[in-house]
This record gives C-alpha cells, sequence and structure tokens, in this order.
C-alpha cells in the first residue's frame, strides 16, 4: 500500500491495521479508552508546534491528529455505530446549517441576524440529534458489548437535558472551569464586576488557611479547589483565558530556569553543587533579561 494525499487511503489504512486476520497486534486491542491519552497528547503537540512557530512540526502533528479521528470513526464502524463518512457528512452539514448567511440563498444572506435565527438551527440540531439517538439505540437493542464496553445507553433518551451537560468532562481542569462558567453565565449567573470575585478570592483563601491550620487535608484540597475555580473567575472577566496565561507563566519559568542551569554548566558546575542563593541570583539575572530573550505568552480569552 502507498501513500497517498487522498483521505480514502488512511481510512484504508486503519482499517487494515484492524483487520483481525492480518492487522497490527497493537491496533487491535485498541478501544476507545485507551485511545484517548493519545488523542490528548497529540492536541497539545499540535498547540505545541503553533506557539514554536514550527509550519513542518505543525504539518507532522496535524497528521497524528487526523489519525485519531480516523481511528475511532474506524472502531466505531466496527461497532456498527458510524463510519468516517458519516463523520465527514455529520460536521460538512453542521457548517453549511450553521453559516446560512455564507451557504444560504439569497433571503438568508440579507438576514445575517435574523431573530430566532440561531434558535431555530440548534432546535433542529437537537432534533436530529435525538433521532439519530434514538435509531442507534434501537440498533444496539440487546447487543452485547465490547471488552466490556456499554454504549446502549445513547445519551439518556428519558433525560432533560441540562445545561451544564453540553460542557464536556475531560477538559484540562482550567480549561473546564472557564468553560462552565461561559456556559452559567449564558443564562445570567455571573458577577457584574470584579470587586466581588476578589472579595470571593480573599474568602477562598482565608478558608484555605483554616483548613490548614486544623491539618485537614481534605478540606484543604477543598479550598485549593475553590480558589483556583475563583481565580478563573477572575481572568475571565478580565477576559483572560487562563490556561494561556498560566502556559505563559510555565514558560517564563522554564526559560529563567534554564538560564540557571546554562549558566552553572558554564562555569563547570551543576545544579545540585549550586546553593538557593546563589541560584536566586541566576533567577533574578534571567527575570531582568531584556524581553526580547524572554518568552511571551498570550492570556487573551480565545472563545466566548
Amino acid at each position: 500500500m502507498q501513500p497517498s494525499r487522498d483521505i480514502r487511503r488512511l481510512v484504508e489504512i486503519m482499517a487494515a491495521l484492524r483487520d483481525p486476520q492480518h492487522g497490527c497486534p497493537w491496533d487491535i486491542e485498541q478501544s476507545f479508552d485507551t485511545i484517548v491519552p493519545y488523542t490528548l497528547e497529540e492536541a497539545y503537540e499540535v498547540a505545541d508546534a503553533i506557539e514554536r512557530r514550527d509550519a513542518d512540526d505543525l504539518r507532522e502533528e496535524l497528521g497524528d491528529l487526523l489519525l485519531q479521528v480516523v481511528y475511532y470513526a474506524q472502531m466505531a464502524a466496527e461497532r456498527g455505530f458510524f463510519d468516517f463518512e458519516d463523520v465527514v457528512e455529520g460536521i460538512t452539514r453542521k457548517m453549511v446549517r450553521r453559516h446560512p448567511h455564507v451557504f444560504g440563498d439569497e433571503v438568508a444572506r440579507s438576514a445575517r441576524s435574523a431573530k430566532g435565527q440561531w434558535e431555530r438551527i440548534k432546535a433542529e440540531e437537537r432534533a436530529e440529534k435525538a433521532l439519530r439517538q434514538a435509531e442507534l439505540a434501537t440498533r444496539l437493542d440487546g447487543r452485547s458489548g465490547a471488552a466490556g464496553e456499554d454504549w446502549k445507553q445513547s445519551a439518556r433518551l428519558d433525560a432533560a437535558p441540562l445545561l451544564l451537560d453540553s460542557v464536556p468532562g475531560n477538559f484540562p481542569a482550567l480549561v473546564l472551569a472557564l468553560k462552565v462558567q461561559q456556559k452559567a453565565a449564558t443564562v445570567g449567573f455571573d458577577w457584574d464586576a470584579a470587586e466581588p470575585i476578589r472579595a470571593k478570592i480573599e474568602e477562598e483563601f482565608a478558608e484555605f488557611d483554616q483548613a490548614f491550620a486544623k491539618d485537614d487535608r481534605e478540606h484543604m484540597v477543598d479550598e485549593f479547589g475553590d480558589l483556583l475555580f475563583s481565580l478563573v473567575n477572575l481572568g475571565r472577566f478580565h477576559g483572560l483565558d487562563p490556561e494561556m496565561a498560566l502556559r505563559g507563566c510555565v514558560a517564563k519559568f522554564r526559560y529563567r530556569f534554564g538560564h540557571i542551569e546554562r549558566q552553572l554548566a558554564a562555569a563547570g558546575r551543576t545544579l545540585t553543587e549550586a546553593s538557593l542563593a546563589e541560584m536566586e541570583a541566576l533567577w533574578v539575572e534571567a527575570k531582568t533579561a531584556p524581553a526580547a530573550a524572554q518568552p511571551a505568552g498570550d492570556a487573551t480569552r480565545t472563545s466566548g
């Protein structure tokens, strides 16, 4: 089998890798759950390539990320859920429907902000999703799960969805906190000024200190989580992305710590041989270096 620029070749390759008789033993034994960590890793590697402005790495990492989509689609096809073509059809349908001002007729193009248009689109999508879930539940009814998997519940057909159900729970914690806050804010559950948020942060800090004074580790973890959540709220109020802010902070830390190590190595010494005072002095030296020599972070909000 030869490489190709045609996406169908990638689908064929994955099918061959998963072939029970002649495929790759490692690929055959994988499941949805075992692949998830690789998917998250590939997504972060895409982000890393972008941050480093490495176009060649970005091309490669996007390919690795695309492979994850094909992998899931192949496993889904094996179980009779859907196939890769269904995935493509679904996303193209969504993009066309959600942009009537681009792909619609002349009336739709002239009514970009038509009242109720977005609500109508979302209602159509919910109705179609409910129909798909019902059909899938019917197909899977009575079928035994594979390798401990049970997909028959398919979206709790008898339960009304809650507002925050639309936020996936496996985001990184800072992103998850931001997403649920943004979703709650859509119905008015939000702060209207920064001062109360700062007061909340001070309150949570005080409660953390109280738990620390009692050596109550469980309570400390709980209050520390509350403190982080409140800090995310403060950043969100000012239009800042907490994930990007922390990543920028980590980048600065890595640069400054690397400066310490490089300076010590130039003097023929190691980190373990240096005193804390020496490392602190080199840290300050790195901190006061010209701005052009230091990594820059972008903490601006990227989504509403």
